[in-house]
């Protein structure tokens, strides 16, 4: 009879019911079955699917996180057993003081026995990968639902923690285009916009900023409340001829996350890859392509907290079935041989028709993989993120402290840093008195960062400068490229004086629990003529703004004047001036000072500003980030497409951005669209653009796209970099020291040296005779690299330019060798582009436009 019982519920497993029988499965929902050739469910439909699924039982709960960018709520689902459900805020205070580590050992291995792993999912990141966000629907079911035994030890051990889409514009934008596109050449091809709103595909490049709303959403639970021990990242960009990409990662590892860290993500990778041959699933391949050394992922940031970081890359991310002749499969596959002879490819995928659901399957056992692991040793799992913790703060070797000083070139990045590293779980603390530490003296309000914390790997990687080996592709070969950026270092980009202190000291100081707001600036002085305050701070930026748009006249001291410097902001006094600058001040951080009269140094009157930024049909995340970026700081923007720039009125713009991107796409655009999305600007666009700039007007190119102006513009400039090969030279995602020439309007507020945020970008030469062209910034003649990693810097990359400010018939055009507001990144190069934008607002500038 209990056989006959067990065979039953077998039964019903199969065709999608569970003992609770009430939970309902997707599929009742979306209408199709989850990974159904030609089918995607939109957010709405999953949305209504996660309230019935909630409603259905008490082993599930959901809340909402946060919203989306534009507004859609993202979800988080917790899944366990009722009873375990009932306790989840013991859980997850047990995760907490286990990860903080600032208990006893006898504690910890109490706790450990006590508490239940944590363990983390997401989909929908990436959305032209298509498959998670749909798989994770399936999953909350699965984990909900199911009754094998593996299921119910899962549910007893593991809290499971799902947001199952991440990114919900995304999944709606790229659904939309399918759904639009499906049974055209186009079906499986990506939108021609962003799918997210700003950054696209760098929505998996936000992990340490927390620029955009979903990463802020999302880091908040992993390192500030429920501390996973795993965190399992779903993707799509597996090998060509493989199925999945699972752990273990190729090297290098990065020097600062702990061991157990990488044992363990390999211990992972290899439970998948056991259970996808037992299952007899082919086509799992590891140590390809992935490194375990960059900060900044959404798998990689949960190292530097002790966390294992899973990342997953499932094949076919498209509904539309593809066809692999088994006759044709590659006999290599991302440089393994597919001949089951390699250990990390060991059962190799051998063609046949690939399907969505088959991209499902995958991704269901991989999380299985790592569920089962995780129940099985849920002890070890617990106690070794409390062992690492402890580790790091008893590590000796590094910094006692990091030291923010209150005498900052720029305040508010300052308090930006601060706030960044707070949001990622990093414990500080601001000085209540003057102190003392390594024979310095530091003011009352300086921040600090003591080492001694259970995520200094986290902070000790942002705080200090990257120092990548140096990889080839074999002996005497090229350099192998790291995966994504070689160094980031954020002092260094953000232009933030940080002491790293290695004696110890003592300071009165309270611990910061709250987001930092600007110190309150000042106003002082007499004086009835105006007010003028420094544009050393980006904030300023904020305060031109703001004061055109309330009204007033703005315009830029061009010589230093007494107490103020050359780039002076200088604001005329009128109507209910006093009260807006009082409250900017307050604001803002910054002081103003009143004027008794007009000062005697040269000023240039800023017509109102207002901004073009080209946008193409290939998304293009530079454009993306660049809008984002100037919208921080409250421009008025306006996005100009392929038929804006050739038929548009171009006069009204105080300055044309132009993001990285390559020339022929600039020019030439894409053919692989329906019809309205191809071509770019044409030979149409770049006489307008020429016209443009000729009749007064300021174009900005931002590093590959400078290249595009140098050629159809046939600027006297060349692009030293342009036919090196990678084995002479190799710069890769690293920050280069950089001098400026602060005495150039372009650069007024700079300070005299910058990191630039050098990727594989370019640097100049003016060509002999040429005239009407300014060097603004240049690379350094030696020590360039900051962080990173470089090879043949000295030789080709010293001392060339890499800003230039070339005049134009009555304009001019801006050429920056690298993008210097990179993902958000470098907000020490964020005032160049301020500038070259208020240098195209110069009034008389405006007037020579509109003529």
């Amino acid at each position: 009879m209990k056989r006959s019982i067990q065979l039953l519920l077998a039964m019903l497993m199969v065709v999608g019911f569970s003992v609770q029988g009430q939970i309902p499965h997707p599929r009742e929902t979306f209408g199709h079955e989850v990974g159904a050739d030609y089918k995607l469910a939109d957010y709405d439909q999953m949305l209504e699917y996660y309230e019935k699924l909630e409603a259905s039982t008490d082993r599930v709960k959901m809340i909402e996180i946060g919203k989306s960018v534009m507004g859609r709520p993202i979800k988080l689902f917790f899944i366990s057993t009722e009873e375990n459900i009932a306790q989840l805020e013991k859980w997850r205070e047990i995760s907490e003081k286990l990860s903080r580590a600032e208990i006893t050992e006898e504690e910890a291995r109490k706790l450990s026995k006590d508490g239940k792993a944590i363990v983390w999912f997401d989909g929908g990141m990436h959305a032209t990968e298509r498959a998670h966000a749909q798989m994770t629907s399936e999953l909350l079911w699965r984990v909900a639902a199911e009754e094998s035994e593996e299921m119910q030890k899962i549910r007893e051990n593991v809290i499971t923690l799902v947001v199952p889409v991440i990114n919900p514009d995304g999944l709606d934008i790229v659904v939309d285009w399918y759904r639009k596109t499906l049974g055209t050449p186009y079906e499986s091809s990506s939108p021609p916009i962003l799918y997210q709103k700003y950054v696209g595909h760098d929505n998996n490049r936000d992990w340490f900023m927390n620029n955009m709303p979903e990463t802020k959403a999302v880091t908040k639970v992993l390192y500030s409340e429920w501390y996973p021990q795993i965190v399992h990242n779903h993707h799509q960009t597996a090998p060509r001829g493989a199925m999945i990409f699972i752990p273990p990662f190729r090297s290098p590892v990065n020097q600062k996350i702990h061991p157990g860290v990488t044992t363990g993500v390999n211990l992972v990778g290899t439970a998948m890859a056991n259970r996808f041959a037992m299952k007899k699933m082919p086509g799992a391949i590891a140590t390809t392509g992935y490194s375990m050394f960059w900060n900044g992922g959404m798998r990689t940031a949960p190292y530097y907290h002790n966390q294992i970081g899973i990342l997953t890359e499932t094949a076919q991310p498209t509904p539309s079935p593809t066809e692999y002749d088994p006759e044709k499969m590659p006999e290599r596959v991302a440089g393994k041989p597919a001949n089951s002879t390699e250990i990390f490819y060991p059962y190799p995928y051998k063609g046949g028709t690939m399907r969505f659901r088959m991209a499902i399957d995958y991704m269901l056992e991989a999380s299985m993989a790592v569920l089962d692991l995780a129940a099985d040793k849920k002890d070890e799992f617990l106690y070794n993120i409390y062992s690492m913790g402890r580790d790091a703060i008893e590590d000796e070797s590094g910094a006692f402290a990091y030291v923010i000083p209150t005498d900052q070139w720029n305040p508010s990045e300052a308090i930006n840093l601060t706030n960044i590293l707070m949001q990622g779980g990093i414990e500080a603390h601001r000085a209540t008195s003057d102190f003392t530490a390594n024979g310095k003296s530091y003011k009352a309000g300086s921040i600090i960062f003591y080492g001694s914390q259970a995520f200094r790997p986290f902070l000790a990687d942002l705080m200090e400068k990257q120092d990548y080996p140096d990889q080839f592709l074999y002996p005497g070969g090229p350099p192998m490229p790291p995966y994504d950026l070689a160094g980031w270092t954020l002092p260094l980009q953000m232009g933030v004086t940080v002491d790293r202190v290695t004696t110890s000291f003592n300071a009165q100081a309270e611990e910061l629990t709250e987001k930092l707001s600007f110190d309150a600036g000042t106003v002082t002085g007499t004086g009835r003529y105006g007010y003028v305050f420094s544009n050393k701070d980006n904030q300023s930026a904020t305060a031109i703004n703001r004061l055109q748009k309330a009204g007033y006249t703005v315009s830029i001291l061009q010589e230093a004047e007494g107490e103020f410097e050359a780039g002076s902001v200088l604001v005329r006094r009128k109507g209910k001036l006093d009260a807006d600058v009082a409250k900017m001040s307050e604001e803002l951080g910054l002081n103003f000072a009143k004027l008794a009269k007009k000062p005697s140094a040269e000023v240039v009157e800023l017509a109102p500003v207002k901004i073009g930024i080209y946008k193409s049909w290939r998304a293009n995340m530079d454009e993306g980030w660049t809008r984002w970026m100037l919208e921080q700081f409250e421009f008025d923007l306006d996005t100009l497409h392929n038929v804006d720039i050739k038929t548009g009125d171009l006069a009204q713009y105080s300055a044309i951005i132009v993001p990285s991107q390559n020339s022929r796409t600039i020019v030439d655009g894409t053919n692989r669209a329906p019809e309205r999305f191809r071509g770019g600007i044409g030979e149409e666009g770049v006489a307008a653009i020429d016209a443009y700039t000729k009749g007064g007007g300021t174009v900005i190119f931002f590093d590959d796209a400078s290249n595009m102006a140098i050629e159809h513009f046939k600027l006297p400039v060349t692009n030293v970099l342009e036919d090196l090969k990678s084995n002479d030279f190799f710069i890769p995602g690293s920050l280069i020291r950089s001098d400026v020439d602060t005495s150039q309007p372009m650069a007024f507020g700079m300070m005299p040296e910058v990191a630039a945020s050098f990727n594989q970008s370019s640097a100049f030469k003016v060509n002999a005779g040429a005239e009407g062209i300014t060097e603004v910034v240049k690379y350094a003649s030696d020590d360039l690299l900051m962080s990173g990693w470089a090879m043949g810097e000295d030789e080709h990359l010293a001392n060339t330019s890499a800003m230039l400010d070339v005049e134009y018939g009555g304009g001019k055009m801006v050429l920056f060798g690298f993008r210097p507001q990179f993902r958000g990144q470098p907000r020490g190069t964020y005032k160049l582009i301020f500038n070259a934008i208020y240098s195209g607002a110069n009034k008389n500038k405006a007037k020579l436009r509109s003529k």
